[in-house]
């Protein structure tokens, strides 16, 4: 999981896909979360689309997403996010709205204070600058209807009533790093099959904006098919990721994060572990090795929960061979071609992953 970037006074696009691409170079992430880019004065959407092109490249990550919370209204927000965040790859991310108001307070807070006219910061400019001495600039400062109260004295009585103000100001974020916590937490406690929704966020107050049904509606279905999950309130729970679908809100295989993480995880697993056949005999015995491997990997998911059927032999199946996945052209060529098929939880359907390592060639 990695996060790209400060929000600077400078910060831009290019920026942060320099991050993306340093990104790109390592093995380890599985979220891309880049809630600095809302921040950008332009290009935000381009940095969105840049995530969404190298977790396609890559296909061993997942990108969260912030909409942009610049106009007070939630449908033009929305509206302008889909139309930003393009038209491809969209099975390899998901969004998330409102901001929220966080529990977290500032731990440095700048405060100004003004008397008759006076900033107390500018004191020491002042007699630098100007060649006013402190009692000068206090003595001008004086309420003339408060004679016996001065500047020094107005500023201690100002001060607990200034705590408290500074106090009152949280922290309000946007929504993805605290989803990438809640997926960590899920993933840790579940498995990536489990949605990471109907979860309670903590450290939060509460939403910037409160969804009710037909907001949420117009939110998860839209003509573009480009699914927003919604952050909601309700009450006696607190405040509840309420959504777990990806921007391909259209698209029956790929609709549901978990079921995009899952395919993700496993793909990912699979092809790492069979990494041993490379320079292997491309023969029968191999192949046994392989698909035993395999299922017995599968198996164990099963059985923790993260496909659906029965038995085994309901959940998935694998396939390698010469008449099964591969043609004797092949196997000259040095390939073995593995055909995995596995019924996701939801939707309980197949889903053809077909991937291959290029062996030593004859």
């Amino acid at each position: 999981m990695t996060s790209c970037g400060t929000v600077t006074a400078d910060l831009t696009e290019a920026k942060i896909k320099v991050a993306l691409g340093k990104i790109q170079k390592e093995d380890e992430p599985t979220l891309l979360v880049i809630p600095e880019a809302v921040h950008l004065t332009a290009g935000f959407g381009n940095v969105m689309i840049a995530a969404l092109e190298q977790c396609n490249e890559l296909q061993d990550r997942f990108t969260i997403m912030d909409l942009e919370d610049n106009t007070g209204n939630f449908t033009t927000d929305a509206s302008s996010f889909r139309t930003d965040v393009g038209t491809q790859y969209l099975k390899y991310g998901a969004s998330y709205y409102p901001w929220l108001n966080t529990s977290l307070q500032y731990d440095d807070a700048s405060v100004k204070v003004t008397y008759n006219g006076i900033d107390p910061t500018g004191i020491g400019a002042a007699i630098t600058a100007g060649g006013k001495t402190l009692a000068t600039i206090i003595a001008e400062a004086t309420d003339p209807n408060a004679p016996d109260t001065d500047l020094a004295n107005f500023i201690g009585e100002q001060l607990g009533a200034i705590r408290n103000k500074v106090a009152e100001q949280v922290i309000t974020l946007s929504p993805s790093s605290s989803m990438a916590g809640v997926y960590a937490r899920v993933d840790s406690d579940r498995g990536v099959w489990k949605a990471p929704a109907n979860v309670s966020l903590n450290g939060v107050a509460s939403p910037t904006y409160k969804i009710n049904n037909a907001d949420q509606e117009g939110l998860n279905v839209d003509s573009t098919g480009k699914s927003i999950n919604a952050i909601r309130t309700f009450t006696g729970k607190g405040v509840i990721v309420w959504g777990a679908r990806t921007l391909a809100g259209n698209d029956n295989e790929w609709r549901y994060v978990p079921v995009r993480r899952l395919f993700i995880t496993i793909e990912e697993s699979v092809r790492k572990a069979t990494e041993f056949v490379v320079f292997e005999p491309n023969d029968k015995n191999t192949w046994n090795r392989t698909r035993t491997m395999i299922e017995n990997y599968l198996t164990d998911l099963w059985r923790q929960g993260a496909l659906a059927g029965a038995k085994p032999e309901d959940a998935f199946f694998v396939n390698v061979g010469l008449g099964q996945t591969m043609t004797s052209q092949d196997i000259l060529e040095g390939k073995l071609i593995v055909e995995v098929g596995i019924a996701a939880v939801r939707p309980a359907e197949f889903i053809i992953l077909n991937f291959s390592h290029k062996l030593q060639e004859a």
